[in-house]
């Protein structure tokens, strides 16, 4: 009877080693080394923006900016505090804060320094070169008399 549980047992260890040493041997054969491949640029479509436009003490209308920025698709996934909201907020800040942009008198307006100023913002605020590039996919203006109520 004892002959039969050791030989049990015997067969058991031996069974389990070898699982054992299948998984770990047979892991470095079938593993193949993955090559590092460019991932690109990855775009991010940012939400509608709503900007009021206040003259003369009152809201004259709101500019309306859909926004779109490229970045690096392995740094996006790596960062702890999307990108989205400080490009919101810095496109925000520079629509309400320029006094050239005027839709009482309309003119040329100078779209390429005002996407250059919100992607140097952004990256200065992120502390690194995330953004490559903004675009523009919508940017009106309604007034305040087309505005629903």
């Amino acid at each position: 009877m004892a002959r039969v549980l050791v030989t049990g047992f015997w067969i058991c260890a031996i069974t389990l080693m070898s699982c054992y040493a299948a998984v770990y041997w047979g892991a470095g054969v079938t593993a193949s080394k993955k090559e590092e491949y460019l991932e690109g640029l990855e775009y991010q479509k940012v939400r509608a923006i709503n900007v009021p436009v206040i003259a003369e003490g009152s809201v004259q209308g709101y500019v309306i900016a859909n926004l779109v920025f490229t970045a690096d698709a392995k740094t996006l996934r790596t960062l702890s505090v999307p990108p989205n909201t400080f490009l919101i907020d810095e496109t925000f800040r520079q629509i309400y804060s320029d006094e050239k942009l005027d839709f009482r008198k309309l003119s040329k307006y100078d779209v390429t320094t005002l996407l250059k100023n919100i992607k140097a913002s952004v990256n200065e605020r992120l502390g690194a070169d995330i953004v490559k590039d903004v675009l523009i996919e919508n940017f009106n203006f309604v007034s305040k008399d087309d505005v629903r109520s």
